[in-house]
């Protein structure tokens, strides 16, 4: 049945991104057909997973309360990603991300004031009610009623490009071989950071000890075939979104719930028990995705976030418990660490800290003096118990290598040419924007913003 239709719209993937171009495209009165890899029980990808989406405004607008506006905004992208970014590309989604809550809830997407201990995001971020289940739930509803047609347990294997074209694409849905044609395409099917071969090519042997925060599905496959096909590459392989969770987290599809908010009110250190990086250089929104980098650089792919009583508090728990310890040389020994060592890495900070003012919410300075690396906020001695220990390893969300793009989503080729009908959008793409580095819930802005403009362009497309 499927090989002797001829759709309007393919989109192949099933989250956020791939739910904006499929709606889009069907509200455009495009026949659509939406290709999702993963069984309906497991549908949405990495979206299932998330809580906000980060949007501009100049005034309070839901939600969203104060002002977020275009150059505040693109400079907290600037500082993030060190200059790594297409500046014209991201103002643009910068611009496009104020009309995005709109947009979402004319669809079905509720939204709530951000909670305490999100990340202090209630000025920039819009908080979707339920979280990503929700978001995901109410655009595949939304989706059904329009008339997308939806395919699961449906895997894209191959994109047939000749003459600037998208012929066919290869297909296994559920367990048989199907090739479908379409006159347009939209590709939105991640990255391939669950790829562990992939992830080691670039890597090493590292890569082993990485956990996948975010669906098992996305290995990439679509990217790959593409990029030995002369599609035009964008990105770094070894750059992702990479965020410091709770090493005791499964390896695939654990979500946010492993993540470890304590990093800014702890010291963490290595294996070895000793501190290798500021753990107070800046707020948390704007730091924590470096840390999954910073922990995967470190021996054997783990660190521990040490913090005391007072700390316990100030952030939102994991969702494992704290390893605890009535001194810091019993935390050491359940931890696997040294006690003489991490007893000296404690003593030597408490020493190096200059008494302040503490304010959790805020860049307050308390910090140390002649220790390296310092800490130049939130810095308070460790001693008063019990002592709490967390352990991390890197979780990646997804990778930033993708596939070049127009500012329409026109995915485009080595010698500069267009794809005629080829479009892409979210992390298959989001390297055009995100160089390096992470800003909280910019990655559902991308993915939004380009899944609606490459749904735009692929129904424009067929209808003509």
């Amino acid at each position: 049945m499927l090989d002797q239709i001829t759709w309007d719209v393919a989109v192949v993937g099933g989250g956020n991104a791939a739910l904006c171009a499929a709606i889009t495209a069907r509200e455009a009165g495009a026949h659509v057909v939406l290709l999702e890899a993963s069984p309906r029980s497991f549908r949405g990808g990495n979206s299932r997973h998330t809580r906000n989406l980060r949007a501009m405004h100049d005034r309070p607008d839901g939600v969203l309360v104060e002002a977020y506006g275009e150059d505040e905004y693109w400079d907290d992208l600037l500082r993030v990603t060190g200059g790594q970014t297409d500046e014209h590309m991201a103002r643009m989604t910068i611009r496009a991300s104020a009309g995005a809550p709109a947009w979402m809830a004319a669809r079905g997407v509720a939204f709530q004031p951000s909670l305490s201990g999100t990340l202090s995001l209630g000025r920039t971020n819009a908080f979707f009610l339920g979280g990503g289940k929700a978001l995901v739930n109410a655009y595949f509803a939304t989706a059904e009623r329009l008339g997308v047609q939806i395919l699961y347990d449906t895997e894209v294997t191959a994109v047939a490009l000749n003459a600037g074209l998208v012929r066919e694409l290869t297909l296994v849905s559920r367990g048989f071989p199907v090739t479908l044609r379409a006159r347009a395409v939209v590709v939105a099917s991640g990255g391939f950071q669950a790829n562990t071969s992939w992830m080691r090519e670039s890597w090493g042997e590292a890569a082993d000890n990485f956990i996948i925060r975010g669906t098992p599905f996305a290995k990439g496959t679509v990217l790959r075939d593409l990029l030995a096909q002369d599609v035009a590459q964008v990105g770094d392989p070894t750059q992702c979104h990479a965020v410091a969770i709770d090493a005791r987290a499964p390896k695939y599809d654990g979500g946010i719930v492993t993540r470890l908010d304590c990093v800014p009110f702890s010291i963490v250190v290595d294996c070895h028990g000793q501190r290798f990086y500021d753990e107070g250089e800046d707020v948390w929104p704007k730091r924590y995705a470096i840390w999954g980098r910073l922990v995967a650089q470190r021996p054997d792919q783990i660190a521990y976030a040490i913090i005391d009583a007072k700390a316990d508090p100030l952030f939102m728990p994991s969702v494992f418990p704290a390893i605890r310890a009535g001194t810091i040389r019993e935390l050491a020994e359940k931890l696997g660490l040294d006690p003489a060592t991490l007893e000296a890495t404690v003593a030597g900070f408490n020493a190096a800290v200059v008494p302040g003012s503490f304010d959790g919410a805020r860049l307050d300075g308390c910090q140390t003096e002649g220790l390296e690396p310092p800490k130049t906020h939130w810095a308070r001695t460790i001693d008063t118990p019990p002592f709490s220990g967390y352990p991390l390893r890197p979780g990646i969300t997804f990778t930033y290598l993708g596939v070049k793009v127009s500012e329409q989503a026109q995915v485009l080729m080595n010698d500069g040419r267009p794809v005629a009908n080829l479009w892409a959008s979210g992390e298959i793409m989001a390297g055009n924007i995100l160089g390096r580095g992470y800003l909280a819930g910019f990655g559902m802005t991308i993915g939004t913003v380009f899944g609606r403009i490459a749904g735009e362009q692929a129904a424009r497309y067929a209808r003509n």
